[in-house]
């Protein structure tokens, strides 16, 4: 099999434009193909860019563009629903996480995208692959075809390209949680450069003051039964936020926070889900990144950020390799330990943000001990933000 020159990248989200961009760096020609009609505008939640992916976007030129659609994070601050303060999580010195709305992240990666020469056609739904000793060739729903030597998936939690690799692979599974967030008229109680997490007597909530000085908000609330995102829209937002006020009645700020939370900018994710491990990253001429390979939960404060590092590493592999299985196999190896223990840690943290009122009263006797012992920022973070990747290093075997 011949070097790599052209491929396939299927997915419009966060990894797929990253890989195009580091696969073009990488002197490889690389079109984008998004399923969806249009960029999504508007569409989608707010999550932090960590420290990690932010140098990984500065590879691609990406991370100044970024930085000026977040808000720079400092510290995390943990607490209960009586107001009790545990302690707090700094980032290290110099390193703020970045929190921003996900429909401007993908704004400013296709922007940039645009920007270098990269080809992204909207309207291409996979449903097949053919491969060839030279090359491989992807089907679309609307009947086009598109070949080039290799095609990464990076198309999400329910990638179609990760099914046609093995159709065997897991399917996404569901946390116990769902999840909601808003904005809510005036200041969060507390430090503007902080976000505050509280473990409620029912339910998890976030929240810190946003860039234009009103509260921004999340709830994660425990629930046996799934929702998709469509199910979890058919409930009116005014019935929603409720239920949400009901469930934090005995928790503060989260009441007061709620209280002038607005209904018509209600964020309804529905269910949070995570992909258990999968067994096969790569078959022949077709690899994943991102949430198509490794999607840890929310919790991890990771997902895009890890994504991001993926698109890099698999375009560094099949600038430095001879041939694609050896590119990919090299990829895999630099990433699977990494991504597997960030999402086994927010498996972790998941399971006490369903814990109850029992639970929620045993971490507010567990939690400032742990705090002050073993759970430090240099040793909980270090290895996670503090991650680089070195791009003019060889990739070997």
């Amino acid at each position: 099999m011949a070097k790599v020159k052209t491929a396939l990248v299927i997915g419009g989200g966060i990894a797929g434009p990253v890989t195009a961009l580091a696969l073009h760096k990488a002197g490889i020609e690389a079109t984008v193909y998004d399923a969806y009609a249009r960029p999504a505008d508007g569409i989608g939640g707010i999550f932090m860019v960590a420290p990690n992916g932010l140098e990984a976007l500065r590879i691609i030129g990406a991370d100044d563009a970024v930085r000026a659609i977040g808000q720079p994070i400092q510290r995390m601050v943990i607490g209960d629903g009586r107001g009790r303060r545990f302690g707090e999580f700094a980032n290290l010195p110099g390193q703020p996480g970045l929190a921003m709305w996900r429909h401007e992240l993908l704004r400013v990666l296709h922007e940039h995208a645009l920007a270098s020469g990269i080809k992204v056609e909207f309207g291409k739904r996979l449903v097949g692959v053919d491969e060839t000793p030279s090359g491989v060739t992807a089907r679309f729903a609307d009947g086009s075809t598109a070949s080039a030597d290799v095609l990464i998936g990076a198309d999400g939690i329910r990638s179609t390209v990760r099914k046609l690799i093995d159709p065997a692979a897991p399917d996404p599974r569901y946390v116990g949680l769902l999840g909601m967030g808003g904005l809510a008229d005036g200041e969060a109680p507390g430090e503007p450069d902080a976000m505050y997490f509280a473990f409620g007597k029912r339910a998890f909530f976030g929240y810190w003051t946003g860039p234009t000085g009103r509260t921004m908000w999340f709830s994660n609330l425990p629930s046996e039964q799934p929702m998709t995102m469509a199910q979890a829209r058919d409930v009116p937002p005014t019935e929603w936020l409720q239920r949400l006020q009901l469930i934090h009645t005995d928790d503060m700020p989260a009441h007061d926070v709620l209280q002038h939370a607005n209904a018509d900018e209600l964020i309804v994710i529905g269910s949070l889900e995570i992909l258990p491990t999968v067994p096969r990253w790569h078959r022949g001429r077709m690899v994943l990144v991102g949430d198509s390979a490794h999607a840890p939960s929310s919790s991890s404060g990771q997902g895009a950020s890890l994504a991001i590092e993926s698109a890099i590493q698999v375009a560094r592999c099949l600038r430095d390799l001879p041939d694609a299985p050896t590119a990919f196999a090299a990829y895999e190896r630099l990433r699977r330990d990494r991504v597997e223990k960030i999402a086994e840690n927010a498996m972790k943290n998941n399971r006490q943000k369903a814990f109850g009122p029992v639970g929620s009263a045993m971490m507010s006797v567990l939690m400032p001990l742990a705090m002050k012992t073993f759970l430090k920022p240099k040793k909980m973070f270090g290895p996670v933000h503090g991650y680089r990747i070195d791009w003019n290093d060889t990739v070997t075997t």
